[in-house]
């Protein structure tokens, strides 16, 4: 015979239950609200790819194999297997990028209302952007070993080159920039923006993937760097850790909202160097040779070799005691 302990319980698990259920229920029925969905809701037709974090992952690992062998991808690689190797992952990165510059178009247009045909012609496009992006691998690694290079003269402690190219985050960082600049260059959307954006993850380096970067570039260390979309950066330049290279305010449309698609970061000439957590904003040009010092505030033009630094303000501790050399 049942208890009433037992009756009880299982009363309170039955209501429980059917309040629960309740509740899920009209969550459900608020979050496929049209409204709540507005701007939020993207409707595929079947068969249409999805952007994937892990495919794009993937990509990534394969690029960096292709680009840098050996230091990536299978240990097995020497000099008799590297064009298997490279052969092997070529095919494999141009099929999934195939279906992520698919996925990127698709999100990017009304693919719902397409026909299947329009459908088709979308993937050989995707296809053929594929291509283009492998075939231009050569000239993405010849500008990688550039930025190895300064990375290396620009930093004692590195001790080689394989430590740079293993260990420091601006050369994972620079590798998913550069294939995303290319992808974002041939115009397929959406995908070299979720590129960059998985780099800034990785590393804290944050580059738009429409920035104009030049050859032999390198950030020491890296975290919160951030360079926004209409950057255009010079050669051999340097910047460190916490730099701003970003917009002021912007203008706005008759409705208040930001027009889009006009310069509005800086331009970094050749050779210059941007130490940390400096800040430079707006359509201004940092002529060639200039040094900005930490901490520093730009928002002009600085003239060809010069120099702005914060001045350190004279403490009377320091006066006292000579700059902390004694009593």
């Amino acid at each position: 015979m049942q208890s009433f302990e037992d009756f009880y319980c299982y009363n309170i698990r039955v209501m429980s239950d059917t309040i629960n259920t309740h509740v899920l229920t009209k969550a459900i029925e608020r979050l496929s609200e049209e409204q709540s969905l507005k701007g939020l809701f993207h409707q595929h037709r079947d068969g249409n790819p999805l952007p994937s974090g892990k495919a794009l992952e993937e990509i990534v690992d394969l690029a960096r194999a292709i680009l840098f062998p050996g230091f990536y991808g299978k240990s097995s690689v020497n000099t008799q297997t590297i064009a298997y190797h490279i052969g092997v992952n070529v095919e494999r990165l141009h099929k999934l990028l195939t279906d992520q510059i698919l996925a990127g178009l698709c999100f990017c247009k009304t693919c719902d209302e397409e026909t299947y045909e329009e459908i088709a012609c979308q993937r050989c496009l995707a296809t053929d952007l594929a291509t283009k992006l492998v075939e231009r691998l050569p000239e993405i690694r010849a500008i990688l070993s550039t930025d190895v290079e300064a990375a290396y003269n620009g930093d004692p402690a590195a001790d080689s080159y394989a430590e740079i190219i293993s260990c420091y985050p601006v050369i994972k960082a620079l590798t998913i920039y550069r294939l995303a600049h290319e992808l974002h260059v041939l115009g397929v959307p959406l995908i070299p923006r979720i590129l960059t954006e998985m780099a800034h993850s990785e590393t804290g380096i944050d580059i738009h993937p429409a920035a104009s970067i030049g050859h032999h570039f390198t950030i020491d260390h890296g975290t919160g760097v951030v360079i926004g979309a209409t950057c255009v950066i010079g050669n051999n330049v340097k910047i460190y850790q916490g730099v701003t290279l970003g917009a002021k305010s912007f203008p706005l449309d008759e409705n208040g909202n930001p027009i889009k698609g006009i310069p509005r970061h800086p331009i970094l000439e050749d050779n210059v160097v941007v130490y940390a957590n400096a800040t430079i904003l707006g359509r201004v040009t940092i002529g060639e040779g200039c040094v900005v010092g930490a901490n520093v505030w730009v928002t002009k033009d600085m003239a060809a070799n010069t120099r702005k630094y914060n001045k350190e303000p004279i403490d009377n501790f320091d006066i006292e005691f000579d700059n902390g050399t004694g009593i």
